[in-house]
């Protein structure tokens, strides 16, 4: 009969030791890096939800400053009429400084020139329209003063709009533009910071922020008799 056989006891597992826990924290971030594109999963799905939302986030899409949506010329037999609209956002540091008391000035101006080829073109009319926007601490509410009218708005989306557009304006008596061939105009609407005090001019000059503004150069429309002709 074969003696009975000694069976040892399993050896316990030994526990992980300082420098193991290196090793075993890899192995782990192994297992949950997404598939084929080597980025942990949970900041991979975190980047693409962000990503899905970037485009829903109001504003998200649109620049400070100012944006020319529309400007058009119109002629009549008895003037030149023009009509514009604007997308005005201001950035946040004319914002902070128009709350802290810095009055904006905007302007609108318009050029009729006539080409001459002896000289330079003749500017048979020019036109100007001036806004102040001011925010008001006791009532809390933004004012608006173009020429002898004053109004106040509660917001400043409110107040901007009363500044960004503008229909039928005048700029020229039909009588000095003769048949209008050649002629053109040229536009200008800009946050104008040469009527500030001269010490503000001094600290906002140069700073983009501050140099708001949109041009285009427009030919004028044929007189109605022109036209028939």
């Amino acid at each position: 009969m074969p003696p009975p056989t000694s069976r040892r006891p399993p050896e316990p597992t030994p526990r992980p030791t300082g420098a193991d826990r290196p090793a075993r924290r890899a192995r782990d971030a192994a297992a949950s890096v997404a598939p084929g594109l080597g980025v942990p999963r949970r900041p991979l799905l975190a980047a693409l939800a962000l990503a899905a939302l970037l485009p829903l986030a109001p504003g998200a899409a649109r620049a400070e400053g100012i944006e020319l949506l529309s400007l058009e010329l119109t002629r009549d037999d008895d003037a030149l009429l023009l009509a514009y609209q604007a997308q005005v956002d201001l950035p946040a540091a004319v914002s902070d400084a128009l709350l802290k008391g810095v009055p904006l000035y905007f302007v609108a101006r318009a050029s009729v020139y006539r080409p001459r080829w002896y000289w330079r073109d003749d500017r048979v009319a020019r036109v100007t329209r001036n806004w102040r926007l001011t925010w008001q601490p006791l009532t809390r509410r933004y004012r608006v003063n173009f020429g002898s009218l004053s109004q106040g708005y509660d917001t400043l989306p409110d107040a901007l709009d009363a500044i960004r557009r503008t229909s039928r304006w005048k700029l020229a008596d039909a009588a000095v533009l003769g048949d209008g061939a050649d002629a053109y105009v040229e536009f200008r609407f800009a946050l104008d910071t040469s009527q500030l005090p001269r010490p503000l001019q001094i600290g906002f000059d140069g700073k983009p922020e501050w140099e708001l503004a949109v041009e285009r150069h427009l030919p004028v429309p044929e007189s109605p008799a022109a036209a028939v002709r």
